[in-house]
């Protein structure tokens, strides 16, 4: 159990560029972890008016500032994976204001289990606080593949990234356990599925939830045992066919929160969190099911597990084409139709343009009123 963060277990989650870190922190997340993800926050750090931003402005320039006045991180990039030194620098200015924020997180975190998820967590002094350090391996010729597909990176560049970084060895020295995820997102979930349940021998199980009475809606978080059934009902409600590999790829991207009622799927919401903000990009109702019963109890689990994750606000993302009694519901449930440059704060606003589905529109809730990197 950690020193500094008593009654909490902390996993320490580190790799390389590309090895597949977010996936096995949302895996965490899945099985019940609070996860911080460093990189992250970092970036929320750096956002207009937050603790970071004047001194990275400052030291870099205004070069590096966008049109917007965000900072620009592909030019910031450019500089410092370049230059050892200047990424040095950057470091310095951030890695201090980015260890105090997990701190107060993992302080107020509800949850037994914290996952940290940092690439420079040795170099933060982040690992010495953890229970355990999980490092996630993948080779070479993935990672390049996987920055190539997802970051739009030429292959010299994609070299480049991954020459600019400390030698994966050297995490991988100092590994509690290694993930090793070259291979299928099953068999990662299988090797961190275990690794957590070999970490709770002997802690007290969790409290199952009573029996539900006959034709009531019961919500609960899905698991990726559950993906053929959430594919099925996919495809018996938008005509969207999926094989049990892409199923198996969005739950590392995101969780789901299923509606049944007598064993039956009737309602499920794809949900994500990054950067302290809920994203929900697949809200799904079936037909003959009661709408604004489904989407308030939906609506209500997905707020109580985002506000667990300490989350400021709440994306939901419809179809344009979605039914007035689902839009109307979804107002009922406390969300007020926005478009993007209603939302104020920069980071909400990124957000959106990241996470909308092209020809969606928008609801949002605020979830708390205080924000952790609050402007100075």
């Amino acid at each position: 159990m950690s020193k500094r963060w008593p009654g909490k277990i902390v996993i320490g989650l580190t790799g390389n560029i590309a090895t597949g870190k977010s996936i096995v922190r949302r895996m965490l997340e899945h099985l019940g972890a609070l996860g911080l993800d460093a990189d992250q926050l970092a970036h929320r750090a750096m956002s207009p008016g937050a603790p970071a931003y004047e001194p990275v402005t400052r030291m870099f320039g205004q070069w590096v500032v966008g049109p917007d006045k965000q900072i620009d991180r592909g030019r910031l990039g450019r500089i410092v994976f370049s230059d050892p030194e200047a990424l040095a620098v950057l470091e310095q200015i951030v890695h201090p204001v980015v260890v105090e924020v997990i701190d107060l997180l993992v302080r107020r975190a509800r949850q037994r289990v914290v996952v940290i998820e940092a690439i420079k967590l040795f170099e933060a002094g982040l690992a010495d606080d953890c229970d355990e350090v999980w490092v996630v391996d993948a080779a070479p010729k993935v990672q390049i593949r996987r920055l190539m597909e997802k970051r739009g990176l030429s292959e010299a560049e994609a070299r480049a990234r991954l020459a600019a970084q400390p030698p994966q060895s050297v995490k991988l020295a100092r590994a509690t356990r290694i993930i090793n995820n070259g291979g299928s997102i099953e068999e990662t979930y299988n090797q961190v599925n275990r690794a957590l349940q070999e970490i709770l021998v002997g802690e007290p199980e969790p409290v199952q939830p009573p029996e539900p009475a006959r034709g009531e809606i019961v919500v609960r978080r899905a698991t990726p045992s559950q993906a053929r059934d959430i594919a099925l009902f996919i495809y018996r409600t938008t005509g969207q066919a999926l094989s049990r590999p892409e199923m198996m790829a969005r739950f590392g991207e995101k969780a789901y929160m299923l509606a049944t009622v007598d064993g039956n799927l009737i309602g499920l919401a794809g949900w994500q969190v990054e950067n302290l903000i809920t994203r929900i990009d697949e809200f799904i109702i079936a037909n003959d099911a009661p709408a604004e019963a489904v989407v308030s109890r939906l609506a209500e689990q997905i707020e109580a597990s985002a506000r667990d994750l300490q989350n400021e606000i709440s994306l939901l993302f419809l179809p344009a084409g979605t039914p007035d009694s689902i839009r109307q519901a979804v107002l009922d449930a406390g969300y007020e139709m926005k478009t993007i440059a209603d939302l104020r704060v920069p980071d909400w606003r990124e957000a959106a343009i990241e996470s909308a589905p092209p020809g969606s529109i928008m609801a949002v809730k605020r979830l708390r009123a205080d924000r952790v990197l609050k402007p100075i």
